[in-house]
């Protein structure tokens, strides 16, 4: 089916992503495994492609597209070789930030930006606690007036499954600053490496996605300037709510692209891979399987293109990209495990990308807002 919602400008950066990541990032793979990190100059050197200035302006260092299917396209090419990476890039790139460009004053902007787009400074967004989960109302990590009767805030608490938390440089944090006004009592603030008192756990040891460094952070006294606060104090929730479905699109686009591109090698090894004298793709169960498959991505995917059109055009709403989020992460683990099954006991190999890629999808169905939020915010929007 072809897909109509990209130009040649979009196709030719396509082939700018795609030369990036067969020249830079698979010859680093292995190595990216082994480490449980993204090395520091690949960062640098996906800046230099202009892969995480998307949405940053042209006078802050970045690419200033301000045309979202570009953003998709980086998140499908990187998506199709790694989910982990695709992760890491898309928080620092794709979800953070939003919140600078939108939110953050001239100073802020003029600080944190340039090093962003450069892939000089690597961000993240804390906002998954302990005890939340996917209750973004319920945190606990607070930020009180320093006693001192300075503009400064000190800053406790900690969060967790934080993407990029071992390696950022900064990080954007949500605390609650009023316990009294409950959603409207969070406000966000930059919180950078080396500030005293802001500490780092262990590199989580995750089922999946081993790439990605995902580490628990805390805060015990962390003094934070007001000059680090982003947005209006009390408006984090809402901040967070509205940037939140450009979160849950780029997951979706990741999702879709991933499991297209492992179900492709899965078909070539049916057609490759022999069984009783004939290729395993030539049996019917196995052939009616793989065109189940292909129609779900197929499908899927128009929905997905449509999402990331609206998005571009800012017209999709927060239940549509809930929509497009747990379909899209329903789907990816349906058709990697049945690719698992194609591929027999080689599929539960970890040196087989396959087992690897069944592994990582699964936590699609968790994070961004599990699949039971996202059907839970679809419901509530029909009146139940």
């Amino acid at each position: 089916m072809p897909r109509n919602i990209y130009d040649q400008d979009h196709e030719d950066f396509r082939a700018t992503v795609r030369e990036f990541v067969e020249r830079t990032l698979k010859p680093r793979a292995e190595e990216m495994i082994e480490t449980h990190s993204i090395p520091r100059e690949l960062w640098q050197e996906a800046g230099k492609q202009g892969l995480f200035g998307l949405d940053i302006p042209e006078e802050l260092g970045g690419v200033g597209a301000n045309d979202y299917r570009f953003n998709a396209i980086a998140a499908e090419e990187v998506a199709a070789f790694n989910a982990a990476v695709s992760s890491c890039f898309g928080i620092h790139s794709d979800v953070c930030p939003p919140y600078l460009v939108d939110l953050g004053t001239e100073e802020q902007k003029q600080r944190w930006l340039p090093g962003m787009a450069a892939g000089e400074l690597i961000c993240a967004i804390a906002m998954t606690e302990p005890s939340g989960g996917s209750d973004l109302a319920a945190l606990k990590t607070t930020a009180v007036r320093a006693a001192d009767g300075s503009d400064d805030w000190i800053v406790n608490g900690s969060k967790t499954f934080i993407t990029n938390g071992y390696e950022a440089d900064l990080v954007i944090v949500a605390t609650r600053t009023d316990a009294s006004k409950g959603a409207k009592g969070i406000t966000l603030f930059m919180l950078e490496d080396g500030m005293p008192g802001f500490n780092r756990g262990r590199k989580l040891d995750k089922v999946g996605q081993v790439e990605s460094d995902t580490a628990e952070l805390f805060f015990e006294d962390v003094r934070v300037s007001d000059a680090n606060r982003i947005g209006d104090e009390g408006m984090g929730f809402i901040a967070m709510m509205q940037r939140l479905p450009q979160e849950r699109v780029g997951a979706a686009v990741s999702n879709v692209s991933h499991a297209a591109q492992i179900l492709r090698e899965t078909i070539d090894y049916a057609k490759e891979r022999k069984a009783f004298g004939q290729p395993i793709g030539t049996f019917q169960h196995n052939k009616f399987k793989i065109a189940e498959l292909v129609t779900k991505i197929e499908v899927t995917q128009a929905y997905v293109d449509d999402c990331v059109l609206a998005h571009s055009q800012r017209t999709l709403t927060a239940v549509d990209a809930a929509k497009a989020k747990w379909w899209s992460a329903q789907v990816q683990n349906d058709v990697l495990d049945e690719c698992v099954q194609l591929y027999g006991g080689y599929g539960f190999m970890n040196e087989y990308r396959v087992a690897r890629a069944w592994r990582d999808a699964r936590v699609t169905k968790i994070w961004a807002g599990s699949n039971e939020i996202m059907k839970e915010l679809i419901g509530r929007d029909l009146g139940l």
